[in-house]
Parts: C-alpha cells; structure tokens; sequence
C-alpha cells in the first residue's frame, strides 16, 4: 500500500473514529486546528466528507446545542466573518458545544465549534466574533492540512504518530504531551514550533476579517489578555482554550501591535448577543437562586437595554422554573413594549406552547412567522409546535420552507421521522430517522431503521431504490468504521 493511502486512511480514521480517545481517558472532546499549503493531499470532496464525519462523531461524544435561536446567531455571526474572509464561498458550519470549558475549535471542512463558556467569558461581541475569526483562519489557511504535510514527510509510522500528537494534543492537554513523549525529540520541536506559526497567522488574518467585518480588532488582544491573566493563580485548571491556543506575551504584544495599526472607533454589541449570553446564563444555571440574584442585580442597576435584557432572562428563569404566569406577564410586557423584536414574542408563543395551550401558541407563531418570513428559528418553532397540536401536513410545509443550511441539521431529520409518522408514511417515517441517526454518529442504528423500511408493505419501486442506495452506503460506511477501528487499535 502506497504512503497517501495510509496517511488517508489514518486521518479518517482518526477523526471519524472518536470514541478511541477515551482509551486515553479524555475527559473532554476539543478539536483540532489545522490545513495543506498546495490542497494536494486532499480533495475538496474528500475534505467534505471528511468534515460530515468528523461532526457525527463529535454527536457521539459531546452535547451539541439545539436551541434554534442559539444555532441562528451563532451561524448568523460566523457567515458575517466568512463573507468578509479570503474564501468568502467556502462552506462553514458553526455550532455552540454546551459546555462551560472555555475552548473554541476549528476540524475539517470547515465545521467551527465555540463553547458556551466562551461565550459566558467574553464581555463584548467583538471579543466572540474576534476568536471565531481567529479559527475561520485556521480553515482559510489550511492549518490542519499543512500540519500534516509536514509530518508526512517523515516515515510512515513517524508520520502517524506525529499527526496523533497533533490532534490529541488539540483535544486535551495531558493527553497530547504524553503522545508527544512517545515520538522523537527533534520531531516534535519542529511540530511545536509549526503550531505556534499557525496560531501568530490565524492571529493575523483573523484580525483583518474582523475589520472588514465591522468588529473590533482591539478585542483580539484584550480577549486573549484577560484569558490569560484570569488563570493567573489558576494552578493546573487552565482553560482548554490556552491549551490548544498558547497564548504567549510575545504574541499578545504582537496582535496588540497590529490592532493599534487600525482607525479606533466604537463597535456596540447587538441586542441579540445580549440575549443569547442571557439565554445560555439561564440555560446553564445549576442554581435558579443565584442567577435570579445576579439578573435582578442587572435590572436594578444597569443601562435601560440593560434592564430590559435582564428583564428578558427573569422571564427565561420563570419558564424554565415552570412559572408559566411570571413568564407570561413579562414577555407581554416586553413584547408590547419591543414589537420589533422576534425573541421576546418567540419567548411569549414559546410560553403558551409549554403551558399546552396549543391553539394560542398557534396564533402566536401564526403571526411572528408573517412579521418575520426569514427567520429559521421562529418556523422551527411554528412547525414543532403544528406537530405537537395535530397537523403534520401544514408542519411539513413550514419545514421544508426552512433555509437549506437549517435542514441540514440533525433534528431537521428528526422532526421529518416524526411529521411522516404522523402523516401515517412509517417507510418515510424509517428513513428520516435513519439519516438522524448516522448524523449523529449512529451508523447502525441508522442501518436498522432502513432495514425497517424495507420490511413495509406497498412501498413504492422508487422508494425501494431509495432505501437499497442508503443501505449500501450505510454498509460501506460501517465496513470502514470497523477497519478504521483495527487501524486506531494498532496506531494509536
């Protein structure tokens, strides 16, 4: 066998193979940033590929956020950076990993991870957008790939363990310098000294996407600054981010250096950064008393958006408390007094539709969704909530109107599974549910529910020809998930 099919092999093998990790007995799954200079050592289709599997690995071990309204900003705040980077048509995709680590990520093709205790560390909105521009870098540079193509000029099984080093090493802290011992002193200079080059460019070119993209370039240095400093007297509980992002003095001073080159001017947060660091704060809150506490602080004493934002997380608060008369009196009152603004009354319709007051929340989304015709997050909502009153075929029309990039979501497919269920279609029923599974790193769960299919009665030739192409695929990927397997079990 050749030298590129083994580094193939190994790298898909790697990152659709995820769960060997734990073998290392890592705690937490943090992604790798890196790129090839010349795109020689992949294809664009393979890197698609290679990306798809790499995030339905990721459903296997780490909780992947699902609130729409979350999933709309982040993606929202992502494609206003990448409009503005120097691959402007590739194809990324954002998503928050609900957990309080502070770490942001960059895997292949594109797909870009921020923790929500990132999210909860930054103080302004150019302080996320400026790390989730410093990791569409890592994409645009093709760090992930460069790094591997220096390692492959090593032998074979210097270059297999040379990449192990380097994704574990993205992935947890312990973990990776233990790989590191194993391999070569001079080889692992080299590769250390390789990643601190991509960190200084993703630095660089991040900052210049932020300008273009309307966002502060100071809030590079001062994001990473505070990082470091906060974990001072942190002892050995260092932020993964610092970890797999070494920040350095030197290289603080050097991205403050260039930020100074760049006109200085105000850059307010929006509103609905506002409200989603809100919405997490009460989504995350192990103690109701306490961020009740720190929100009635804010309502007290803030600036009037302050206040109302404030307002807007005791309403949060009281929902999830299941408080639904609360909730209700604030959300009017916020609602009447925003018109404007679509989370306030989503929050209001949400609150009808928990209190099980279908045909109100009906009404509710009926209404938001003619106000706000492009907003992915309020027909989400529109059609769950047709599913849950009774009418899947007015649900189906809301779903498929959704945006292209929403329906390739995982719970897309989910809700599918559900709408054809009730549509009395248990063949479509099976086949949504398949793909739901292998997103989400299921491939054999994935390969029953089409197995079910095919055992339906009176299903049509073309959906027969359906199900047999997604099986065969199915078996393929899972031949592939059981050889990559062995090849981990000897590499890794």
């Amino acid at each position: 066998m050749n030298s590129k099919f083994w580094r193939r092999l190994f790298l898909i093998g790697f990152l659709t193979n995820v769960n060997t990790i734990s073998a290392l007995e890592l705690e937490k799954i943090e992604l790798p940033d890196m790129g090839d200079s010349a795109g020689s050592l992949i294809s664009p289709d393979e890197e698609k590929k290679l990306g798809e599997a790499f995030f339905r690995s990721l459903h296997r071990q780490i909780e992947i956020n699902q609130d729409s309204e979350i999933q709309q900003y982040i993606q929202t705040i992502g494609e206003k950076l990448v409009a503005h980077s120097d691959t402007p048509s590739y194809p990324f995709h954002f998503f928050v990993v609900m957990e309080n680590v502070i770490n942001a990520f960059a895997g292949p093709g594109g797909y870009i991870g921020v923790n929500s205790g990132l999210i909860l560390m930054t103080e302004s909105e150019s302080e996320l957008a400026s790390v989730m521009a410093h990791e569409i870098a890592h994409v645009t540079q093709r760090h992930l790939y460069r790094a591997y193509e220096e390692s492959s000029r090593l032998s074979i099984p210097m270059a297999v363990a040379t990449l192990g080093a380097i994704l574990l090493g993205t992935q947890s802290g312990a973990a990776g310098q233990a790989a590191i011992m194993a391999i070569q002193a001079g080889s692992v200079q080299f590769q250390i000294d390789f990643t601190r080059e991509h960190e200084e460019e993703a630095d660089r070119v991040g900052m210049q996407t932020l300008s273009s993209s309307t966002y502060d370039p100071r809030s590079m240095p001062t994001f990473f600054e505070r990082l470091q400093q906060s974990t001072r007297y942190s002892g050995q509980n260092v932020p993964e981010f610092l970890r797999t992002h070494p920040v350095t003095a030197s290289r603080i001073s050097d991205s403050r250096g260039r930020a100074d080159n760049y006109p200085y001017k105000q850059y307010p947060d929006s509103l609905n950064y506002q409200l989603i660091k809100t919405k997490l704060q009460v989504l995350l809150a192990n103690d109701s008393n306490e961020i009740r506490a720190i929100l009635q602080a804010r309502l007290n004493q803030g600036l009037p958006e302050q206040q109302t934002v404030a307002k807007y997380g005791l309403g949060l608060l009281a929902l999830k408390m299941q408080n639904f008369v609360e909730a209700e009196a604030i959300f009017q009152t916020l609602t009447q007094k925003n018109p404007e603004q679509p989370h306030y009354a989503a929050a209001l319709a949400r609150t009808a539709l928990d209190t099980g007051n279908y045909k109100l929340a009906l009404s509710r989304y009926q209404k938001l969704s003619a106000q706000f015709p492009d907003n992915d997050s309020i027909k989400w909502e529109y059609g769950d909530t047709l599913l849950k009153a009774g009418d899947p075929r007015t649900a189906k029309n809301v779903f498929l109107s959704l945006s292209l990039k929403t329906q390739k979501l995982p719970l897309f497919s989910l809700q599918l599974s559900q709408l054809y269920g009730d549509l009395n279609l248990p063949a479509e029923s099976h086949r949504y549910l398949a793909d739901y599974y292998f997103a989400m790193g299921e491939t054999h769960q994935a390969i029953l529910q089409l197995q079910l299919a095919q055992q339906i009665r009176g299903i049509s030739p073309q959906m027969e020809a359906i199900l047999r192409e997604k099986l065969a695929f199915l078996w393929a990927i899972e031949e592939q998930e059981r050889r990559n397997r062995l090849l981990n079990a000897i590499f890794v």
